[in-house]
């Protein structure tokens, strides 16, 4: 797959106790963005942060680690990422989606039999 230039980043924030069907939210969303044919997606899971409701949610030894947020990142062609958003209000009934205009660089991947990419 080729992507460079211009392309959208969409980043969903979470909770990662948030579930879909039992599973957590953030791998459906993965899952469904793999079979969406997206250029990639990566999970990222926060130390500290608070949402719309308010509440700090932290790792700090003396707090409960309960509910950290999450971010998932997900960078294409402004089409393809518009085309999976309806898919995002299926799944995701608390946290914030936005969308940021980015230029791609370089996005290179490993060639099948190479260890390294190259």
């Amino acid at each position: 797959m080729k992507l460079h230039g211009p392309a959208l980043r969409l980043t969903v924030f979470i909770g990662d106790t948030d579930t879909w069907h039992h599973k957590p939210l953030h791998h459906e969303i993965v899952h469904r963005a793999h079979v969406a044919g997206l250029a990639g997606a990566s999970v990222f899971r926060g130390m500290e942060g608070y949402g719309a409701s308010n509440r700090v949610h932290t790792t700090r030894i003396l707090s409960l680690s309960e509910d950290l947020p999450v971010a998932v990142i997900i960078v294409d062609a402004e089409e393809k990422i518009r085309a999976f958003l309806p898919q995002l209000d299926e799944l995701i009934s608390e946290g914030l989606v936005i969308l940021d205009e980015v230029e791609v660089i370089r996005y290179v991947g490993r060639t099948p039999g190479s260890a390294d990419g190259r």
